[in-house]
C-alpha cells in the first residue's frame, strides 16, 4: 500500500448531472484544461453514450487535454497529461461508445459499473446475484480488449452485502479491472461504516493487492468528505471528487476539501498527492461561472467567507498572529493579496499582469475585449477589485457560442406604472431585433421581451443576484437556471447513467454589470445560447409559441 492518493475528478460527468450544470463542449474543454493545471490524475470527461454532444465533448477533451503534444500548446511545462476516462454501464453499446470517445487520449480509461445492492438488483436491474457476477465478468473483459486501464464500480456498494461484494470484485479483478471504485451512491453510510467496508474489501478480496481501491461518496447526509477521508485512512488510494462538490442531489465529495485536509493534516495522514493547491480557487470560480451554480459563502476552502473574520475576538487574534484563527493561508489555495490597484487610469499591461497573477492567461484579442469592458466599469468605480475582474472574465471571455447577443436593454419601473422593458438583440443572421414587453416586475418584463425574439420555450428554475464587491458601486452578478423540454421540441435527449431514463435538460447562465438589469438580461441570453448550442436547435423560425409564465419578480 503506497502513500500516494490519486485524484479522480468527475466534475464533467457526475458534477454536470447537477440540475442546471449543463456545459457546452467549449466550456468542458476549458474546465478540463483547468483540471489538468490543478494536477488531478484522472478526468472523467463524461458519459459518452448519453447523447451525441456528450460523446463529441469527451472526444474533444481526449484530443486536447489527453494528449501531451496538445497540452504543450496551451499549458506550462509542469502540467502533466491526465488519464481521460469515459463512463459506461455494463453493456457492450456503452463500452463501445466510451472507447470511441477516449481512444485518442495518451492514457485512456474505461469506467464501467453495475449495481450490487439487493434493492438495486431487485427493483432496477431485476437480476439475480449470479447474473450480476456473470455480467460484471463479461463486461470488464469486454472493456479490457479495448483498454488496459479499466475501472469497475459496484453501484450502491454502501448498501451492498459485503460478502457478495468480495465475490463481485474478485471476478472484476480476474477479468482485468485495474481500479475498483467503491461508491456510497446515495450517501447512506457513516464514516465508521464506510471505513469498515473498505477495510473488509482490502482484507477479503483475492487479488486486491494488484489493483487500486477507490472511493466515491455522495453528500446526502453531509458526510461525503468525512467518508472519503475514512476510506483513504482505511487503505483506498484514489478519491473520486468534484470541484465545489457539485453533483447529483446533494452533490459529491468536494475536491478542495479532501485535498486541503490531506495538505493541512499531513502528520495525521502521511500521504502525498499531485494537486497544485494554488489552482483551487481558479478552478472553483470557473466551474461556478460555467455551471451557474453559486458557491455558498460559508463553503469550506472556496466560499467567500472561508478566510473572512468579522468577530472582534477573531480579528484581534488574527492581527496578533494568523494561526490563531486560520489553519491554512489563503495564498495556499490561490487567493492572493494584491497590492496592484486597478482603476480608470490603468493600462492594458497592468491589467494583463494582474490577470496573470490571478491565473488567467488571455490572448491579445481576449485582452482587448476585456479591456473595453474593464474601462467601462472603471469609469463607474474608483477601484476595480479582483472579484470584479473574475466576474468580467466570466461574462466576457468564458461564454458559449453566441447565437443571440444582447446589444441594449432598458427598463422602466416604479409605483406609477407597469414595469416595461425594451431590448435590442443581434440574431444569428447579424440583424438587430427590438421588442418591448410588460411584466410583473422589471426582470420579468425584460425576459418576456427577450422571449419575443428568441423563441425557445423554457421555465425559469432559479434566479440569483449578488454584489461582487461591497459598496454602492458594486458590480452586479446574476446567475439563472432554465429548464427546456427537449422532447417537446424534438431535440436530442440525454440519458441518465444511474436512472437509465431520458431527463429534462437544464442550463445555467451568467451575466455581470454595474446595472443589475443589464446583468439579468445577459444571464438569460447566456442560458438560452447554452441551450441552443447543446440541443442543436435551429431558430430560423419560431419553434413554439413561447411560454412567458416565469415568475421572476
Amino acid at each position: 500500500m503506497n502513500n500516494y492518493v490519486r485524484f479522480f475528478d468527475t466534475t464533467l460527468r457526475d458534477g454536470e448531472q447537477s440540475p442546471g450544470a449543463t456545459m457546452t463542449s467549449t466550456e468542458k474543454i476549458e474546465v478540463a484544461r483547468q483540471l489538468a493545471r490543478l494536477g488531478v490524475d484522472v478526468i472523467e470527461a463524461g458519459f459518452p453514450i448519453a447523447s451525441p454532444d456528450d460523446l463529441a465533448a469527451v472526444q474533444a477533451i481526449s484530443s486536447d487535454v489527453g494528449q501531451a503534444e496538445s497540452v504543450s500548446t496551451w499549458a506550462e511545462d509542469s502540467v502533466r497529461t491526465p488519464v481521460i476516462c469515459g463512463l459506461a454501464r455494463a453493456s457492450t453499446q456503452d463500452i463501445d461508445a466510451a472507447w470511441e470517445a477516449i481512444q485518442s487520449a495518451d492514457y485512456p480509461r474505461i469506467h464501467t459499473f453495475l449495481a450490487t445492492s439487493d434493492i438495486h438488483m431487485r427493483h432496477k436491474l431485476r437480476m439475480e446475484r449470479e447474473d450480476v457476477v456473470e455480467r460484471v465478468s463479461t463486461m470488464v473483459a469486454y472493456a479490457k480488449q479495448y483498454c488496459s486501464d479499466v475501472e469497475f464500480s459496484p453501484e450502491d456498494a454502501g448498501r451492498s452485502d459485503p460478502e457478495f461484494l468480495y465475490i463481485v470484485l474478485e471476478q472484476a479483478i480476474k477479468s482485468g479491472a485495474t481500479t475498483l471504485n467503491i461508491p456510497d451512491t446515495v450517501g447512506y453510510t457513516t464514516p465508521e461504516e464506510f471505513s469498515t467496508l473498505i477495510s473488509g474489501i482490502i482484507a477479503n478480496t483475492p487479488g486486491i493487492d494488484n489493483v487500486i481501491v477507490s472511493v466515491h461518496c455522495h453528500d446526502d447526509l453531509g458526510l461525503a468528505t468525512a467518508n472519503t477521508l475514512a476510506g483513504i485512512r482505511a487503505g483506498a488510494r484514489q478519491a473520486e471528487v468534484t470541484i465545489n462538490g457539485i453533483g447529483e442531489r446533494a452533490g459529491n465529495t468536494s475536491l478542495e476539501e479532501v485535498v486541503m485536509a490531506l495538505h493541512t493534516r499531513r502528520p495525521i495522514f502521511s500521504l502525498e498527492h499531485g494537486v497544485d493547491t494554488t489552482q483551487i480557487t481558479r478552478a472553483s470560480r470557473i466551474v461556478s461561472k460555467y455551471t451557474g451554480i453559486v458557491v455558498q459563502p460559508n463553503k469550506a476552502i472556496v466560499g467567500a467567507n472561508a478566510f473572512a473574520h468579522e468577530a472582534g475576538i477573531h480579528q484581534d487574534g488574527m492581527l496578533k498572529h494568523e494561526e490563531t484563527y486560520e489553519i491554512m493561508r489563503p495564498e495556499t489555495v490561490g487567493l492572493s493579496q494584491s497590492t496592484l490597484v486597478l482603476g480608470k487610469h490603468s493600462g492594458r499591461h497592468a491589467l494583463r499582469v494582474r490577470l496573470q497573477e490571478l491565473g488567467f492567461d488571455l490572448s491579445d484579442e481576449e485582452l482587448q475585449d476585456l479591456f473595453i469592458r474593464f474601462k467601462r466599469v472603471a469609469d463607474k468605480k474608483k477601484v476595480v477589485a479582483d472579484a470584479d475582474l473574475v466576474a468580467l472574465i466570466s461574462d466576457e471571455i468564458y461564454q458559449p457560442p453566441e447565437v443571440f447577443r444582447l446589444k441594449d436593454a432598458q427598463v422602466v419601473c416604479g409605483t406609477l406604472g407597469m414595469p416595461t422593458a425594451t431590448v435590442r438583440i443581434i440574431g444569428p443572421d447579424g440583424k438587430e431585433s427590438e421588442q418591448a414587453a410588460i411584466g410583473t416586475g422589471p426582470v420579468d418584463a425584460c425576459y418576456s421581451a427577450i422571449d419575443k425574439i428568441v423563441h425557445l420555450p423554457n421555465e425559469l428554475q432559479e434566479y440569483n443576484v449578488n454584489a461582487v464587491t461591497e459598496g454602492i458601486d458594486a458590480l452586479g452578478e446574476v446567475t439563472v437556471r432554465i429548464q427546456v423540454d427537449s422532447e417537446q421540441m424534438a431535440a436530442p435527449q440525454r440519458i441518465s447513467p444511474q436512472r437509465e431514463q431520458l431527463q429534462y435538460r437544464t442550463f445555467g447562465g451568467h451575466g455581470a454589470s454595474t446595472d443589475v438589469f443589464v446583468a439579468s438580461a445577459r444571464a438569460y441570453v447566456n442560458a438560452l445560447n447554452k441551450a441552443l448550442a447543446a440541443l442543436g436547435i435551429q431558430i430560423d423560425k419560431p419553434v413554439i409559441t413561447p411560454n412567458s409564465t416565469k415568475g421572476k419578480d
